[in-house]
């Protein structure tokens, strides 16, 4: 078990995948009124808070640990440091749940904090500005963090809502940025025939229009802006993904299950239009980030990072396809059946709850070997 603290995306990883089981489960069985409501924060708000801090956020610090210590060749916390960091990652998620939750901001923000830390130094030394972005990202992720809180607390005179906005686009944000470094790479890299393209100009547009939905939500700007904005973000990052021919992936799990799900990016953003005008219901946009867009690339890259530094081949098994397409599956139901059949919107929270559940045990017990024992080649990490 030592190894398990190696190096970030070990624990966070693991605990990450645990973590969306449990606590989707526990979110579904709260909804179909086989346990209480959450005594502290009401039920809506600590499903959305923890699938954003705690998940998606813990998700982003192992893997920027890990990839940090790659890209400047100086070393991130393992051992002792790493477990702290771990320590109040897990803090915030416990004291969510107890009465106590007014000290979660506290150990929240340390955790956030240091993670910035932990990477802003190796990358200072090694003075790898091209990177220094991901310093800022989870700053801003403390201070979106920070918000809720004050809000949900009543320090702050704004909603809680408005922090938990913030901190999903910031999410929004990374998997843009991430989404065009590493999917036309690993797509060339892993797919023979592809030659996916990166146009500068569609780039600039991609990620740009994404940072502006981003500015108009924080500023709280009137509907017709964002109804603009997201149909210009919608064309811009399709473009994006067709120029990277995702249509030659799917013989690869590994690539494919990272085109599908940046294609629910694309749906969020064609969706996000008519509800910033009243004409659809909200749940299932959010969910077409949140499920497809943030379930599916969080898993997939849990996948072949874990793969990767583990010395393994990058290539999946039955476990990992069985994973993708049970988190493919939630997706499906929780944002079409709603669309589709309003009626049913309660039965698709519930069987959409149960498939994404079942996608991230199946990871986790899967993983669990893969994330706790040594490099299968010997090396360090």
């Amino acid at each position: 078990m030592d190894a398990l603290w190696n190096l970030g995306f070990r624990p966070f990883f693991l605990l990450a995948g645990l973590f969306a089981a449990a606590s989707i489960l526990a979110w579904t069985a709260q909804l179909a009124g086989a346990a209480g409501a959450h005594p502290y924060v009401t039920g809506p708000t600590w499903h959305a808070h923890e699938m954003i801090f705690g998940y998606a956020f813990g998700v982003v610090s192992g893997f920027l640990l890990t990839a940090v210590r790659n890209w400047t060749g100086r070393p991130t916390p393992s051992g002792s440091p790493l477990r702290l960091l771990v320590l109040l990652w897990a803090l915030g998620r416990v004291l969510m749940l107890t009465p106590w939750f007014t000290a979660a901001p506290l150990s929240d923000a340390a955790f956030a904090v240091a993670v910035a830390f932990s990477i802003a130094r190796p990358l200072v030394q090694s003075r790898n500005r091209h990177n220094y972005f991901f310093v800022a990202i989870l700053l801003a992720f403390a201070a979106a963090n920070l918000l809720f809180y004050g809000a949900a607390t009543g320090l702050l005179p704004w909603t809680p809502e408005r922090g938990l906005r913030f901190g999903l686009d910031l999410v929004l944000l990374l998997m843009t940025v991430l989404g065009g470094r590493v999917i036309p790479m690993f797509t060339a890299n892993g797919v023979p025939g592809t030659r996916p393209r990166r146009n500068p100009w569609v780039e600039r547009c991609a990620v740009g229009s994404v940072l502006v939905l981003l500015l108009l939500d924080l500023f709280a700007l009137p509907a017709p802006f964002v109804t603009a904005a997201a149909a210009f973000a919608a064309a811009a990052n399709l473009a994006r993904l067709a120029l990277w021919q995702p249509w030659k992936t799917f013989r690869l799990p590994l690539v494919w299950i990272l085109h599908v799900s940046y294609g629910w990016i694309v749906a969020y953003l064609l969706l996000l239009g008519p509800v910033s005008a009243g004409m659809l219901p909200a749940g299932p946009a959010l969910h077409a980030l949140t499920v497809g867009a943030i379930g599916g690339l969080t898993l997939g890259m849990m996948t072949r990072v874990s793969r990767g530094h583990t010395g393994r081949a990058l290539r999946t098994g039955k476990a990992e396809v069985a994973a993708y397409l049970l988190l493919q599956g939630a997706a499906l139901v929780r944002v079409f059946l709603p669309l589709l059949l309003p009626a049913q919107t309660l039965p698709a929270i519930t069987v959409s709850g149960c498939l994404w559940a079942s996608a991230f045990l199946v990871f986790a017990g899967s993983y669990f070997p893969v994330l706790a024992k040594p490099r299968i080649d010997g090396k360090p990490g």
